[in-house]
């Protein structure tokens, strides 16, 4: 199936018609567990926890969607990360880029530090910023690009040769991006995580996470991680992603038409301080991002001044949705201060640019010029 185009890919793999009625639809196997024939005779699947046909499927459509070997599937995308933290050791000391999503964030500093791991936020748009505090103990690089909320674009060839060379676990959340617009596993990363509640499902109606890693130790690890603790996505939720990965190609194409649309009205609106989108030509990483990047993607932020004006703005739109989350067919527009990022505390939120005048547009795919006229009506007020 790897020699195929992405698209196809999306629609077929893992995914082959099922043998006992030909369905061409994967079923929603809902069963917690599963009849042996005999004493350690089985058809592949035992329980549930452990594995489920609808999830294979899906594990596999989206590893190679990723172009990777091995695929894993969790209940949320902030579980997804918390295994991938459960391949360090207490002691261990992770590098992670400065604008990662405030639940990253969140992880780090309020979960796994109180069991002895150590970290350094950094601008990992300037890789030295990664040598400079890297230590004897450091063990994983873990970046984000674009970042959230301010699309900051991180070279992924240059991260990987870093790791490499410092024999870093590597890691990239790829959620903004999709596998559609970048592969990181081609660059050499280990890891690849994605919140699939976003763009991969791209329907707003489930909750999961992902892993994607081509090396069988950390796919064994994260294997046994699923079955001892069992953060897995249910079945259902299994297959809904899988009925919008099937999408996920024309969604994408469409998502970065309207928002490079929206991105360029935003730059003429006075009332707009700072637009941050890169597809735009001053955005700082913007010929990187035309290297690395199939498209820009659907995520822009812009900057309002005040939080009297991002609040008014935001109790003023109509079309667009005011709500958490991102990635889905309609627009969805967010304050990260106060949602995504609130658990930052405010000066690093300030150090980074997540300022209290900020908001955030995941561009839906309704038509642009209803998209626009709805923030222009709210602009004006």
């Amino acid at each position: 199936m790897n020699k195929h185009g992405f698209s196809t890919k999306a629609i077929h793999a893992g995914q082959p018609a099922e043998p006992v009625t030909g369905a061409i639809m994967t079923p929603v196997f809902l069963t917690s567990t599963y009849v042996q024939e005999e004493l350690g005779k089985h058809k592949g699947y035992e329980y549930s926890r452990v594995s489920n046909p609808t999830r294979t499927a899906l594990e596999q459509n989206i590893a190679a969607l990723e172009n990777g070997k091995h695929g894993l599937a969790f209940g949320s995308g902030t579980v997804a990360v918390d295994a991938i933290m459960h391949l360090l050791k207490p002691g261990d000391h992770v590098i992670l880029s400065w604008n990662v999503y405030g639940g990253t964030y969140r992880i780090a500093k309020m979960v796994w530090e109180d069991f002895g791991l150590q970290f350094d936020f950094v601008d990992t748009t300037n890789l030295q910023n990664v040598e400079r505090v890297l230590r004897p103990n450091t063990k994983m690089l873990f970046i984000e690009t674009p970042t959230n909320p301010t699309m900051e674009i991180t070279d992924l060839a240059g991260a990987a040769q870093i790791a490499k060379k410092f024999n870093l676990i590597s890691v990239v959340d790829n959620t903004f991006a999709t596998p559609y617009l970048q592969q990181p596993i081609d660059y050499g990363f280990d890891l690849v995580v994605h919140s699939l509640t976003k763009y991969l499902n791209g329907h707003s109606d489930m909750l999961g996470g992902f892993i994607v890693t081509n090396n069988d130790a950390y796919n064994e690890k994260l294997r046994f991680l699923q079955k001892a603790v069992g953060g897995i996505l249910s079945p259902f939720d299994a297959w809904l992603c899988l009925r919008g990965t099937k999408t996920l190609a024309v969604r994408m194409k469409q998502h970065c038409e309207s928002a490079m649309q929206v991105a360029q009205w935003l730059k003429t609106q006075k009332k707009v301080h700072k637009v941050y989108y890169p597809g735009l030509v001053d955005h700082p990483q913007h010929e990187l991002a035309k290297k690395q990047m199939r498209g820009f993607g659907g995520m822009i932020s812009f900057e309002l001044g005040s939080i009297d004006t991002a609040g008014t703005f935001l109790k003023k739109v109509r079309l667009c949705a005011l709500a958490e989350s991102l990635g889905g067919v309609e627009t969805i527009i967010t304050h990260p201060a106060t949602m995504t990022h609130a658990a930052i505390p405010a000066e690093q939120r300030a150090r980074i640019g997540v300022t209290d005048g900020l908001v955030r547009i995941s561009v839906g795919i309704e038509d642009v010029e209803d998209i626009i006229a709805d923030m222009d009506s709210a602009l004006n007020h």
